[in-house]
């Protein structure tokens, strides 16, 4: 999902030698897992698994997984086409995991419709995926009938992160509660938030740098997630050779937070709550079929950063915004038909946010 590009303003031009030595190095420390999608980077996430991955290593060697985008089926002809396209792309033929993506009651309704759970199961039962699941973005009333309505699924994919851990909306705590109720490993995506948790404010660097001055930001965010004790695997979306150094370093000899950790991060997550004026992730979700073709997370970045450190950053944010607006819609030309809400996984006022953006960048 978050990839190196050659044109920050084109998620299609992955750097594939960049990937290439990331790769490398993640193998090197010991790790194996690797998460892709159909959607990330305009479909060209899944090619660059396979060029900087598949064709260069065996594939016993590495863990792949991949998913069924929900929103993009309409029957069984769908699915299987989509899934051959996946196999193809990725240039495997299997997947170890394989996930029925990004589930809410609306897409829990075509998938339930379509019997994307049995599509699953019977790509399991043909030797085409090992492990089947699904990954959630909704409230823990629906993973619970979710859960129960699918007991065949052997693993849940949730975001979790220590900022949304008790957040009303996400209801983080609540889900992984319900896993571990289910005896159902956790995956767990978003735990830096989108990379809000690896640039937190000065208050909470230096809280954190009393307890471990040479740790990043990172490292915190990504250790209390591993800390879970019905938690496999943590997804970060590392964007470069220094993002997968630094998370490969403290995880190859994982120690759990201790109670004064835990202490820090709950101080943290006060500072930073007040801190973020919008609670964006950049997954990008909401811009797929926008209409206006509005740089709606980059927008929120730059909005964020404004509210995060004050005027004194207000060249640089519309040195930002400016860049953003030359490729893009403008936040004022919202046409307000909710599609990105309906996407965001954060369930954000998208539209609201939006006016805010236009007010204060466009006046």
């Amino acid at each position: 999902m978050r990839l190196p590009l050659l044109d920050s303003n084109d998620p299609a031009s992955i750097d594939l030698e960049q990937l290439k030595d990331m790769v490398d190095l993640f193998m090197s420390r010991g790790f194996t897992y690797f998460d892709t999608a159909y959607p990330y980077h305009n479909g060209h996430s899944e090619t660059a698994i396979r060029e900087a991955l598949v064709k260069r290593y065996p594939r016993e060697s590495f863990t792949l997984t991949d998913k069924l985008p929900c929103w993009l089926i309409s029957d069984e002809r769908d699915m299987e086409r989509i899934f051959n396209q996946q196999l193809e792309r990725c240039g495997v033929d299997y997947f170890d995991y394989y996930w029925v993506h990004a589930l809410r009651q609306s897409y829990y309704e075509t998938i339930q419709r379509v019997d994307g759970f049995g599509f699953i199961a019977r790509k399991q039962a043909e030797g085409k995926i090992r492990h089947i699941g699904f990954s959630f973005h909704d409230d823990a009333a629906l993973l619970e009938q979710i859960l129960n309505d699918h007991p065949e699924s052997e693993f849940v994919q949730l975001q979790i992160n220590y900022l949304d851990w008790n957040s009303p909306t996400i209801q983080a705590r609540e889900c992984y509660e319900l896993c571990c109720k289910h005896g159902k490993p956790v995956i767990v995506m978003e735990p830096v938030k989108g990379g809000a948790l690896a640039q937190v404010p000065e208050q909470v660097q230096e809280l954190f740098q009393h307890v471990h001055p040479d740790a990043s930001a990172a490292s915190w965010a990504i250790r209390y997630c591993a800390s879970l004790d019905q938690v496999m695997v943590v997804l970060s979306g590392m964007s470069d050779m220094v993002q997968v150094a630094d998370n490969t370093s403290y995880m190859q000899h994982f120690e759990p937070l201790i109670d004064a950790e835990q202490a820090a991060i709950g101080t943290a997550a006060s500072i930073i709550n007040q801190s973020i004026a919008i609670a964006c992730t950049s997954c990008h979700y909401c811009t797929e079929g926008c209409p206006m073709h509005i740089a709606i997370p980059e927008y929120f970045a730059t909005y964020n950063t404004l509210q995060q450190f004050g005027p004194r950053h207000k060249v640089n944010c519309m040195t930002y915004f400016t860049s953003a607006r030359k490729n893009h819609g403008a936040p004022s030309e919202c046409i307000g038909c909710g599609q990105c809400e309906a996407r965001c996984p954060q369930h954000l006022p998208i539209i609201d946010n939006l006016k805010l953006v236009a007010q204060t960048f466009e006046k």
